[in-house]
C-alpha cells in the first residue's frame, strides 16, 4: 500500500519540503506553552503583542533555513507575512491545551476557523494535534476517530494536505517523563500510528513522537536504563513498519543535541522517517533574550544559536531522513 496524492496536494507537499523531498519544518504554533515559557522571565501576563512579535522574529530569522513553518491562526498570522519565499506554511486547527478536569483529552477545533478559512490565509497544509490513548475506553476513542474523520473530509474537500500530530499518553499515568510511562510508550505510539494510517481518516502525513524516551535508553540515559540500544532500535524499526504514510518526528521539547542524536539512532535502526517538525529545540532560547533584552537581542540569538540549531539539524536530516515521495504512488 502507498499514499495516493492528487495533483494539487502533490504541489502543496512539494512546497512544504526541500528539494530532496525532506520535510524540515519549524514549529511555532505554541500558545499555552509559549505563555508559560514567557512567564518564567517576567512577572506580568505575556501580551498578545509580545507573542505575535516573537513569532514574527523567529519566522523572519529562521524560515530561510527551513522547508516550511507551522504557525497558529491565533497569534501567528502576522508572522505568516514574514515567511521566506521558499518556505511552505502549515496552520494549526486545534485549540491549545486540553481539558484538565478529565483524563479523556477530547479534541477541539478552533471555533471560528475551518479548513477553508485556514487555506484562505495561505496554508499549504492543515495540522491537527490529537491526544490518543490506545487503551482508553471504546466510546472515547470512537469520538476521537470520528473527529479526525471530519477534519480529513474537510481537507479532502479543499484538496489540501492533512498533517495529524499524535501525542500518545496513558490516562492512568500523569507524568509523561516518568519511567512508568517510558515502559508503556513504545506500544502506545506504534499502535496509535496503526489506527490513524487507515485511509478513512484522510491523513497525508503523520507527525509523531519517537517510540522511546531516549532518557531511558542505554548510552543516552543519565540514570535508570529501561531499554538496551538493541531493544530501542527494534522499536524504531517496528514504528517504521506500522504505517505506509509519510511520517515526521516532533522534538517534544528535548534539547537540540539529543534530538539530533535521536535522528541518527533512528536511521541506524532502519527508520525511514521523512523529516521533522521541530519547535522548542530550535528557538526556545530566544524567549529569555526577547523578554529580558528586547527584539535586537532575540534576533542576535536567532542569528547565532538559533541558526546553528537549525543548520545542525538540517545537516543531520540530509544524512538520516528519507524522501516522502518514496511512500506515495
Amino acid at each position: 500500500m502507498a499514499l495516493q496524492l492528487t495533483e494539487q496536494k502533490l504541489k502543496y507537499m512539494e512546497k512544504l519540503s526541500d528539494e530532496n523531498g525532506i520535510i524540515s519544518a519549524l514549529a511555532f504554533d505554541q500558545r499555552g506553552a509559549l505563555k508559560k515559557l514567557m512567564a518564567k522571565h517576567q512577572t506580568e501576563e505575556p501580551t498578545v503583542a509580545q507573542m505575535e512579535e516573537l513569532k514574527v522574529l523567529v519566522t523572519e530569522e529562521l524560515t530561510p533555513y527551513a522547508s516550511s513553518m507551522l504557525l497558529d491562526p491565533e497569534y501567528g498570522l502576522p508572522a505568516t507575512k514574514k515567511l521566506d519565499k521558499n518556505a511552505g506554511l502549515l496552520l494549526a486547527y486545534e485549540k491549545t491545551g486540553y481539558d484538565t478536569s478529565s483524563t479523556k483529552r477530547l479534541p477541539d477545533c478552533l471555533e471560528d476557523w475551518s479548513v477553508l478559512r485556514l487555506k484562505e490565509k495561505g496554508a499549504d497544509a492543515i495540522k491537527f494535534l490529537l491526544y490518543y490513548d490506545v487503551d482508553s475506553d471504546e466510546e472515547t476513542n470512537v469520538k476521537k476517530q470520528a473527529y479526525i474523520e471530519r477534519i480529513g473530509s474537510e481537507c479532502k474537500a479543499e484538496d489540501i494536505p492533512f498533517y495529524l500530530e499524535i501525542l500518545a499518553y496513558d490516562e492512568k499515568v500523569s507524568d509523561a517523563t516518568s519511567a512508568e510511562y517510558a515502559k508503556l510508550k513504545p506500544r502506545k505510539v506504534i499502535e496509535a500510528m496503526k489506527v490513524f494510517s487507515d485511509e478513512r481518516f484522510g491523513i497525508d502525513v503523520l507527525k509523531v513522537e519517537v517510540p522511546v524516551n531516549m532518557n531511558f535508553v542505554e548510552g543516552y540515559a543519565e540514570g535508570e536504563v529501561l531499554h538496551t540500544k538493541e531493544e530501542a532500535a527494534a522499536f524504531f524499526k517496528e514504528q517504521d513498519e506500522a504505517t505506509h504514510l509519510p511520517y515526521i518526528f516532533l522534538s517534544a521539547g528535548v534539547s537540540a543535541k539529543l534530538f539530533q542524536d535521536t535522528l541518527v539512532f533512528a536511521k541506524e535502526a532502519g527508520s525511514k522517517f521523512n523529516g521533522v517538525l521541530c519547535g522548542r529545540a530550535t528557538w526556545a532560547g530566544s524567549v529569555k533574550e526577547y523578554i529580558e533584552k528586547g527584539e535586537e537581542a532575540a534576533r542576535e540569538w536567532l542569528r547565532t544559536t538559533g541558526f546553528k540549531n537549525i543548520d545542525d539539524l538540517n545537516k543531520v536530516l540530509k544524512e538520516t531522513a528519507t524522501p516522502w515521495k518514496d511512500r506515495i504512488k
